[in-house]
């Protein structure tokens, strides 16, 4: 009942702006993600990159951060039809099955003997059987058929494929219980603390968001968070440092160069709650500001997006930019099922199967 209560509070247009948003940021960031500034400027203009580029089809290409994104959500999905069915499970596990699935849309052989992997949704999407460009601590840690935890880690990797696709962990649990599945679903591929403990912050921040908090308000209660585990300094001076710089009169472009060059996964979340919490109520700035810098940029756009898309939701986002953006129609029928949780119907079923 408590859980019911608080779904009718939530607003599905915030649900549908994180994941649009997200993949928003990821197309906008990736097509400057090999410069520097000042080839992006030379490229773009003096102000950089300031709107989606299409491909042929007339689409802005996502990336990985956006493909693993979906797979997330899915994955949650799914455990929540098999506690339905099974009376309780562990959900990293099930989004862990759902991260083979996307590996074997990167053309890996599927693996053996784990009854009920290879089905459901997204597997059937054919445009998600193609690679952009995919992290390869995920491949590697994915491939290598070990499944890392919090307390095992699986290698010792602070890169921003854990952190750049947990946002619907933000969107599945209460704030309550959004740090710790972020982390774990983080810590499947990524070991360092650094690594998940960023996908942690990011999770709680979503979901802070989600129920009714100020964006800097659900920053700090995350900080709040991060001293319970070991190995937080990192994460939690990189986010300090840039909540510091929001309140400073640097220049954006050289706040940012202050915090990193986004190319790890605390930094690029620090980038992220920079633009963020600069530009809270104007959706293209924050995401120009996280994407038109020397470093990583496309990883800095998708988290930015996810955060302001969920704060601004989808009514704050440019209408031309979501139609524009490559696979809106499947990224609003996950939101829309993350909204609204388990129907047991048909073809909710065929969706998200609980075996």
């Amino acid at each position: 009942m408590v859980a019911k209560k608080m779904r009718e509070k939530k607003d599905i247009g915030r649900f549908k702006g994180c994941l649009l948003g997200g993949a928003i940021g990821d197309a906008l960031g990736e097509t400057v993600d090999s410069l520097k500034y000042n080839e992006i400027k030379e490229k773009y203009g003096e102000e950089g990159i300031v709107d989606l580029v299409c491909e042929e089809n007339g689409k802005a290409i996502i990336t990985d951060d956006t493909q693993l994104t979906l797979f997330t959500a899915e994955g949650l999905l799914r455990a929540e039809t098999r506690k339905r069915v099974r009376g309780a499970c562990y959900p990293p596990t099930v989004v862990y099955y759902a991260y083979l699935r996307w590996l074997h849309t990167q053309g890996y052989p599927k693996k053996e003997n784990i009854e009920g992997v290879y089905d459901g949704y997204l597997i059937k999407i054919k445009e998600l059987y193609v690679n952009r460009s995919p992290d390869n601590t995920c491949l590697s840690a994915l491939a290598s058929g070990k499944q890392g935890t919090i307390e095992n880690h699986i290698n010792d990797s602070k890169g921003c494929g854990g952190v750049k696709r947990v946002a619907p962990a933000g969107l599945y649990v209460s704030k309550e219980n959004a740090f710790e599945l972020g982390s774990e679903c983080a810590a499947l591929t990524h070991g360092h603390p650094s690594g998940y403990l960023s996908a942690g912050v990011l999770a709680y921040i979503i979901a802070g968001i989600i129920e009714g908090l100020e964006i800097e308000e659900a920053v700090a209660e995350a900080l709040d968070k991060l001293p319970d585990y070991n190995g937080y300094e990192e994460c939690n001076s990189s986010i300090r440092k840039a909540i510091k710089l929001v309140k400073s009169d640097q220049e954006p472009r050289k706040a940012i160069s202050f915090i990193g060059e986004g190319r790890v996964a605390e930094e690029a979340l620090a980038i992220a709650v920079y633009s963020a919490l600069k530009y809270p109520h104007d959706f293209k700035k924050a995401l120009y500001t996280a994407v038109n810098h020397d470093g990583g940029s496309n990883n800095a756009g998708a988290i930015t997006g996810n955060i302001l898309g969920t704060y601004l939701g989808i009514e704050g986002i440019p209408v031309e930019w979501i139609e524009k953006v490559e696979l809106t129609d499947i990224l609003l029928q996950v939101a829309d099922d993350l909204f609204t949780g388990y129907k047991g119907t048909l073809d909710w079923w065929r969706r998200y199967p609980g075996y």
